[in-house]
């Protein structure tokens, strides 16, 4: 037996088809990530919070701006590559601002300030656990407490989500973006 992540495979036991079916699926299909999550009935029910409801207090384009950004930042080309295809037209993403998630500076003339300040806030988050004080001001003028909350749910759930999908080794989704 082997102790490598993997995505799990049908037929599935009966309670782990019940936690399944309630996670996103296109045409039946659950991402292979999901199934990897499944290897563990305690993280498959809790070990990542569903944040991509309606009731966030993010809107949709600067919760993708966050996602895209801790998964380049964790060099998760798959998660990446999801949330490019499945959510990047949604948010108004222009190709060359969805290139630029992955570079390591943030240029100011395709963000707008607020934007940008996030993408150095996300950047802070994830390399030292903190930001800079001067982005941090800013941050806090830019986001109410509740959307502060929010983005720093983001980023720990999408550091869980792109360590599982890397230590797991999985390729990209077919429907998937590849990096630049």
């Amino acid at each position: 037996m082997t102790t490598r992540l993997s995505p799990i495979t049908e037929p599935y036991p009966e309670d782990v088809a019940k936690v399944l079916a309630s996670y996103p699926q296109q045409g039946g299909y659950i991402l292979a990530l999901f199934r990897v999550f499944a290897n563990s009935m305690r993280f498959l029910k809790k070990g990542v919070p569903n944040l991509l409801d309606k009731e966030s207090p993010l809107p949709l384009r600067i919760r993708e701006i966050v996602i895209l950004r801790v998964t380049a930042n964790k060099n998760c080309e798959y998660e990446w590559g999801v949330h490019v295809s499945a959510f990047g037209p949604h948010a108004k993403l222009t190709e060359a601002q969805i290139a630029a998630t992955r570079s390591d500076q943030v240029d100011d003339t395709i963000w707008s300030p607020e934007e940008a300040c996030l993408l150095k806030a996300v950047d802070g988050l994830c390399t030292s656990g903190k930001m800079d004080v001067n982005i941090s001001e800013q941050f806090e003028r830019d986001w109410s407490k509740e959307q502060q909350l929010e983005i720093f749910a983001l980023c720990g759930t999408y550091h869980t989500i792109s360590f599982v999908a890397n230590a797991a080794h999985l390729p990209n989704e077919p429907f998937g973006a590849c990096f630049p």
